[in-house]
Parts: structure tokens; C-alpha cells; sequence
């Protein structure tokens, strides 16, 4: 599945998206398709022009910083030369899944991360490896050996995190800490010098974070994303394989000391009766059909000592007839005490979840310009393509929340929430029904054949719920917004997301004793495309100024996807991975379905640079300056889900050296 950890197999989609690469026929129709979304005002903004300061910054945490905002001060490359850009230096990870159980479901997702002059990053099989950000050419690698015959629900690590011991030598042991979870359910420490395990953390370097898990659950608690480091506390979360209904595995919030590995809190995404009194929330034993999660990207505000949890849908997904409407805490932005791990707000953005419509994005953490004021706020972006705002401190909506009635449950035992929430910020996708007159395809024949299927769904628009019949997903469980979240450009006040527009198909199968089983596909043509029209993926800018979209624009291409002696045209693509921002007003990003590292203009969105990768670039790229050069690094590894080329490539891009 894209959108989180799960040990169903890969839905059909995937099927359908690398067929949707494969037709040779489809590259005849995108004459009509090339023109993007009409860009918005041109800008002229000056750079940031500070430079020692921008000398000394690092790009240290996962998404830059603790708030998550992709954002870079860097301003070498500009929208003048990144044309100029070339392959700096390319490292040969190694792990292409070889004697891997579960190597057909790697996925390249990592960024890495720059501190003390080192580079950081994680394979999909948690192997740390240490680079010379200048060169490429490597200090240590670490391979915590996990075992390879299991069968894991993901195979993916977002990445490492950093600490440093201020109270200690700089050259001590263990002073500077890397730590990382694993898809074994541990969570590591290393020495960030040397890559030797910290001896003193848990036991040899590490921590089982639910030791009681039986064997027979192996691979179906894991860790993906990094942990996040407040003072001197290491905090994990941990994935589910949801769709499996009732499971004694947990998806857990788990907090420790950094230094010893001992156990701080914990909070848990299934109700209790200590949560429900707001009261500090702790790991219970509850074994039932509501499990949440948090297993994507975390955020935090270190000056308010808070820590901001996106968690995921309850389980069975989808399926809520076998699940009680007591998720409060699934498919929330939850705000805890980063010490304490006390619950000071939520809110729920998705109710009742029947959509897999989890909370995939790591929240955004920006200062809001509104009426005069600076307002302390959180961003969450959505796999409907909703984007909501809320006061950081009280959880008091900052663009106006309103609940809408929504389509009703025609399945008797399968109730469906009677309204959801509506942001007043501008959505990504389209909200509508899908209709037979929007049926698509490149010949009357398979266009005749998508407005027959969807004559004979259920098609409401968003949130209706799964039906007998099937029902039309629209936007489908891939996005909106997935895990490669937004970037934020303070200056002009501008968030940017790549974003995805397939919608796809849930049909409920009765079973016996009134209970349902569920299938889930694509809505495809004969030929195995979409039945409906491109783009399928973009990258889009809003404005939070003016509360509107600047621009919207096509991404991805069907470059090697066609015939030789057909074009190849940028139309959009899904995409998985995301966008960061410099302040030179370039945004970079990979991550659509061809094998290309890609720069935009963050003022009009328009194309500026295509930088060809060895693989599929379906992770975050970063950036950072070593020897007074920029760097722009990806991981090009290939996606899985997406079908893209597999390959096992950091790759670096920078302008050309001068020649003394």
C-alpha cells in the first residue's frame, strides 16, 4: 500500500501504475495535455543575502528542522544557473535486496542529514552509512543485521536522527549519537564518529520496543521514520500492519533517554481511560479493532516543548463495520508534552475513517502572518489534499474548520460518520464526483468502457463511504499529500506540495455472518490506464497570504516509458516523495514516476532544470554547502509501489567546480 505501513499485499494500483508507465499508445494523445496550470504573478524578491550565517547552517534534521519545513537559506544555485547543475559524486549503497525475504517491496525513502561535517543516511534494510559530504566517499557503515527471512509489511527508513551531548569532550564516545528504528522494531544508537554501537544505550546500542511481541508478529511492528530528539530525549513511533482488523501489536509513541535507553512514557493512539480524562497517556493492553498508529514523521517546537503526532486510520481500515466509532485519537494531529508525553490537544481531521485516509505528512511548523499578527501555527496536509491550520499552542483552528454533511452508509452495520471536516484553505484536488461524462481514454473504445464502469459505481464525491456495488475513491488512498509532506518559504509566505490525483475503486464482499470482506483496485480502461484524465500527479503552491493557490503544475513524465520513436511529455504523474525550498527561490524535487531530479521557480512554478538519476527518486532531496560548494543529494533507489527503476544511488548535484 503507499500511504503507510500494512502486511496486505500491494493493491492492484500498483498494477495499474506500471502499466500506466508501459503503453506505448498513450504518448500520441499528450499533445493536447502539455500546457500546465497557468502560473501565478511573477516575483522579483531579492535572495537571502546572508552569508555566514549561511555558511555555518546544516541541514540536520530530516526535514531540515524541527518544524519540518523543507527550507534551505542556501543561495549558490539560483534560478540563473541551476541549469548548470551537474553530478557532483555518486555512492553505491550496496543493498539491492539480495537473499531479502521481502525485496520486492524496498523502497529508497531516505534523506540524509548533515552534522559536524558528516553526511547520515539510512537504507531501506536500516543500514547507516557515514559520507564525506564533499566527496562522497565513505567514513563508516553500520549493519544492524535484521532479519532478512521475514516477510516485513514495509521495507522503508525515512532516515536517521542526530544528538550531541553538550556536556561532553566532543571527541568522547558516543558524544555525538545517531540514532534510527528499525523495520525489526529496535531503536539503535551509534557512535556518530565511528559508527560503533553506544554501548551503554539499552543493551549493546539498542532497545526491543515491544519485546513481548510474539514471534509469529515479527515484521508487524516496525519503525520507518526517525526518531525526534528533544533535549535529551529520544522519541519513537512505531507501524501496524492495519488492515489485518483486531492485532495485539501497538502503534505506539515511545520516548527515551537518550543516554541510557530507558523508558520515559509512552503514548498510545487507542483510546483509554487516562487519555480520554486528557491525563498523561501511557501503553495499554487493550486488544481490539481500533488500533491507530503513528508511523510517519513527527514534529516539534522545542521552545514550547511540544511534539506534534500525525497518526494513522484505525483497523481494520476502511472496513468500520468491524470497529466501533471510538478512534478518537486516529486520523489526528495530536499535540503532547515532549518531557512528559501528556496529551494538551487534538484534533481529528478524518472521522470514522472507511477511505485510508490517514495522516501521512509530517505537520508543518510556521509563524503565520494574519491581520497584522504573527500567529505560532501547525500546517497538516492530507491524503484528501486538504490543508488545516491550528494554532501550535491551543489547537484552535487558524483558517476556519466547519463540519459538512457527507454521503451516508447504503451497507446496513457499516455506519459512516454524518459530516467531516472542510478547511477554508484552498484544496489540492478535486472534491467532486466522478462522473460517466468524465470518463477518459485514448480511443473510443476504452473511453466507452471507463464511462460504463463508472455508471455502475457508487460516485458521490469525497467520503463516500464503500458500497456492494463499489464505490469511486476520489482522491484516491495515495494522496492528496502523502509522506513527502510540504516546504515552506517564509519570505513569501508560500507552502509547497506535490500532490497526486488517481482515484480508485472500494468494493464491500459480503461474507458469512453478516460481516465483509473488502477488494480494492484501480478505476482503470482495458488498456490498464486511468479512467480519468491526466495530470496524475502535480506540484503546487499556496499562497498563505492571500489564502489561495499561486500555481499548479504538471509532474512527471513518460520519458522511457514509451516507444523510441514517440516523445516523451511532462503530464503528470503519482509521485511519492517530496519538495524542498531554497532561498534563492528555487524548489527541488524528485519523486514523480520517472528517473529525474527536478527544479522549479517557487514565484511561477515553472520548470527551470531536469537533472537525470540513475533510479527512481522517489525520497526528499536535501541540501547543504561542503568546501564553499551547494550540494543538491537524493536517494535514487527506486519505489515499489510505483514501479520505478531499482537501484541503490545517493547522487549529488552542484555547479561546476572553478579552476584555480
Amino acid at each position: 500500500m503507499l500511504t503507510r505501513e500494512t502486511a496486505a499485499a500491494q493493491p492492484r494500483m500498483l498494477v495499474m501504475w506500471r502499466t500506466v508507465m508501459a503503453i506505448g499508445m498513450l504518448a500520441c494523445t499528450w499533445a493536447s495535455l502539455l500546457h500546465a496550470a497557468p502560473p501565478g504573478r511573477q516575483g522579483n524578491a531579492r535572495p537571502d543575502e546572508r552569508s555566514l550565517a549561511v555558511e555555518e547552517w546544516q541541514w540536520g534534521w530530516y526535514g531540515a528542522d524541527a518544524a519540518g519545513t523543507r527550507s534551505s537559506p542556501l543561495t549558490q544555485i539560483t534560478r540563473d544557473n541551476v541549469g548548470q547543475l551537474q553530478i557532483a559524486w555518486t555512492y553505491r549503497t550496496g543493498e539491492l535486496g539480495a537473499d531479502f525475504a521481502s525485496a520486492g517491496k524496498l523502497a529508497f525513502e531516505s534523506t540524509p542529514i548533515l552534522v559536524r561535517d558528516t553526511l547520515y543516511l539510512s537504507t531501506p534494510t536500516n543500514i547507516v552509512i557515514a559520507l564525506d559530504p564533499a566527496t562522497g566517499q565513505q567514513r563508516w557503515r553500520f549493519d544492524p543485521r535484521i532479519a532478512r527471512d521475514v516477510h516485513y509489511s514495509r521495507v522503508a527508513s525515512r532516515g536517521v536522527a542526530s544528538w550531541v551531548d553538550r556536556r561532553a569532550a566532543a571527541a568522547s564516545p558516543c558524544s555525538h549519537r545517531i540514532l534510527m528504528g528499525t523495520l525489526d522494531g529496535r531503536l539503535i544508537a551509534l557512535d556518530g564518529r565511528t559508527g560503533r554501537a553506544c554501548a551503554d544505550f539499552g543493551s549493546g546500542g539498542s532497545i526491543q520496543l515491544a519485546p513481548d511481541l510474539p514471534p509469529q508478529q515479527r515484521g508487524r511492528e516496525l519503525v520507518t521514520s526517525l526518531p525526534v530528539i528533544y533535549r535529551d530525549i529520544a522519541i519513537v513511533g512505531s507501524a501496524i500492519g492495519d488492515p489485518r482488523g483486531a492485532q495485539k501489536e501497538r502503534g505506539i509513541v515511545r520516548a527515551f533517554d537518550v543516554r541510557s535507553g530507558s523508558l520515559l512514557w509512552s503514548w498510545d493512539p487507542q483510546p483509554a481511560a487516562d487519555q480520554e480524562t486528557g491525563g498523561r497517556g501511557r501503553a495499554t493492553a487493550t486488544v481490539g479493532a481500533d488500533v491507530a498508529q503513528a508511523w510517519t514523521l513527527m514534529s516539534l517546537d522545542p521552545g514550547r516543548g511540544l511534539l506534534f503526532v500525525p497518526t494513522g486510520s484505525a483497523s481494520p481500515d476502511i472496513l468500520g463495520g468491524g470497529r466501533s466509532t471510538r478512534d478518537r485519537y486516529a486520523n489526528s494531529l495530536v499535540a503532547l508534552r515532549a518531557d512528559s508525553g501528556e496529551l494538551v490537544w487534538h484534533q481529528q481531521l478524518v472521522h470514522h475513517d472507511l477511505w485510508h485516509y490517514d495522516l501521512a505528512a509530517q505537520p508543518l511548523l510556521i509563524d503565520i502572518e494574519r491581520e497584522g499578527k504573527s500567529i505560532p501555527a501547525v500546517m497538516q496536509a492530507t491524503n484528501t489534499g486538504m490543508l488545516f491550520v491550528f494554532d501550535r499552542e491551543t489547537g484552535e483552528p487558524v483558517f476556519e474548520v466547519t463540519q459538512r454533511p457527507v454521503p451516508r452508509s447504503d451497507v446496513p452495520g457499516t455506519p459512516a460518520a454524518p459530516t467531516q471536516s472542510f478547511p477554508a484553505t484552498p484544496s489540492l484536488v478535486s472534491h467532486a464526483a466522478v462522473m460517466p461524462e468524465d470518463a477518459w481514454g485514448i480511443t473510443f473504445y476504452d473511453r466507452s468502457r471507463c464511462r460504463s464502469l463508472i455508471e455502475g459505481y457508487r460516485s458521490a464525491g469525497i467520503f463516500t463511504p464503500p458500497s456492494l456495488r463499489g464505490t469511486i475513491i476520489s482522491p484516491g488512498y495515495a494522496g492528496g499529500v502523502n509522506w513527502g509532506s510540504l516546504a515552506y518559504d517564509a519570505q513569501r509566505q508560500l507552502v509547497v506540495a506535490a500532490v497526486n490525483h488517481v482515484p480508485m475503486v472500494a468494493t464491500l464482499v459480503p461474507r458469512e455472518g453478516g460481516a465483509h470482506g473488502l477488494r480494492r483496485e484501480p478505476l482503470n480502461s482495458p488498456f490498464g490506464l486511468p479512467c480519468t484524465a491526466p495530470p496524475w500527479g502535480t506540484l503546487a503552491a499556496v499562497d498563505l497570504r492571500r489564502n489561495t493557490i499561486r500555481w499548479q503544475v504538471m509532474l512527471g513524465s513518460t520519458r522511457e516509458r514509451t516507444p523510441w520513436f514517440l516523445p516523451s511529455h511532462t503530464i503528470g504523474m503519482p509521485n511519492m516523495g517530496g519538495p524542498i525550498a531554497t532561498a534563492s527561490g528555487v524548489v527541488f524535487i524528485g519523486a514523480a514516476a520517472d528517473d529525474y531530479l527536478r527544479a522549479f521557480d517557487i514565484d511561477t512554478g515553472r520548470e527551470l532544470w531536469q537533472g537525470r538519476l540513475p533510479a527512481g527518486g522517489q525520497a526528499t532531496a536535501m541540501t547543504y554547502v561542503a568546501k564553499q560548494r551547494q550540494f543538491v543529494v537524493i536517494a535514487a533507489g527506486g519505489h515499489d509501489a510505483l514501479g520505478t527503476r531499482r537501484g541503490d544511488h545517493v547522487v549529488a548535484f552542484a555547479l561546476p567546480q572553478e579552476q584555480p
